[in-house]
């Protein structure tokens, strides 16, 4: 599979080619001729992605977070969620497969689950619309939880998606409507409800599904308002660049949790989640442990007033 590298690694891809170009090199002159070689030279690479990934910038990070070989929902329901049924339709138009949604065990624990889909290569990318979610797919969301709360189970978010579609036809059936029905259940569920924002988290289409008791971040994720890009052609006229307008929203997981935009953010493996999935979605599942383990037993009034509690004190940090 091919290996697909940012900018800032260019120095690890020309690395990793030499690696590559020795390993060929010894299938042919006999077995161990330069493994010394590259050895050293896998350990030199792995310290240079280590310190490369330890002070990113915000810009960075957006290219990190849309990477995309990171894991998205359909990858966390395969490692993380056992019996996992999807359920699609919203009951009013048809499905949208820009959001995937379903019941499943998590760790023996039945879940309602919903994310967003982006797919890996170009079929998959067409299918899921890339990630681009329409009307019934937040209608969908809307079921779902709807079914959650009859049965009291849980509900997990995976977000990552760079917005709702904006397409006519998506604004002829109401996205705007659909996003707010969402994020006003999302806000009243009776159930426990956790979001884990594992790429992408951009304006309304991801905080229709992300307006949860309790809303993790993985390390190189961001969380905002608009895309940098579109941040830039609108305050700015597109007088500056996107790494700047990216460095002035402070997108970047570390910024979001000194915010109380978000509650906790969950460590990636060295080179981002993309590097090592199984790793990532390994950290994802222990951390939802523990974020459902801490909710569970509370009464209905008890989660809405804690949520409630947690939105109203957004932008409150330090006024008296």
């Amino acid at each position: 599979m091919a290996v697909h590298y940012l900018e800032f690694e260019r120095p690890i891809a020309d690395l990793e080619a030499k690696i590559e170009e020795l390993s060929k090199l010894s299938e042919t002159t006999g077995a161990g001729a330069f493994d010394a070689e590259i050895e050293a030279l896998r350990d030199r690479a792995q310290e240079m992605r280590r310190e490369a990934y330890s002070k990113l910038d915000a810009w960075q990070k957006t290219q990190v977070a849309r990477h995309p070989d990171r894991p998205h929902v359909i990858d966390y329901c395969q490692a993380l969620i056992e019996e996992f049924v999807e359920l699609k339709g919203d009951r009013t138009f048809g499905d949208d497969q820009a959001v995937i949604g379903g019941i499943g065990r998590f760790r023996g624990q039945p879940v309602v689950v919903i994310g967003n889909e982006k797919g890996h290569d170009t079929a998959t990318r067409v299918k899921h619309n890339f990630g681009y979610s329409r009307p019934e797919g937040y209608r969908k969301a809307v079921r779902l939880m709807e079914l959650a709360e009859r049965f009291h189970l849980p509900v997990v978010s995976f977000v990552d998606i760079a917005g709702a579609y904006p397409g006519v036809a998506s604004e002829e059936r109401g996205v705007a409507e659909a996003i707010a029905r969402s994020m006003e259940k999302c806000l009243l569920l009776g159930v426990p409800n956790v979001a884990i924002i594992t790429g992408e988290g951009g304006s309304g289409g991801a905080i229709a599904i992300a307006a949860a008791n309790r809303v993790l971040i993985l390390e190189h994720a961001i969380y905002s308002v608009i895309t940098p890009e579109g941040a830039n052609s609108i305050i700015w006229r597109g007088a500056k660049t996107p790494a700047d307008a990216a460095k002035a929203m402070k997108i970047s997981a570390q910024d979001l949790v000194g915010m109380h935009i978000v509650d906790r953010i969950i460590p990636e493996p060295p080179g981002g989640a993309h590097s090592d999935p199984a790793a990532a979605m390994a950290a994802v599942g222990d951390a939802l442990a523990e974020e459902l383990k801490a909710l569970e037993g509370l009464s209905p009034e008890e989660l809405r007033a804690r949520r409630a509690e947690r939105f109203y004190a957004i932008g409150r940090s330090g006024l008296q």
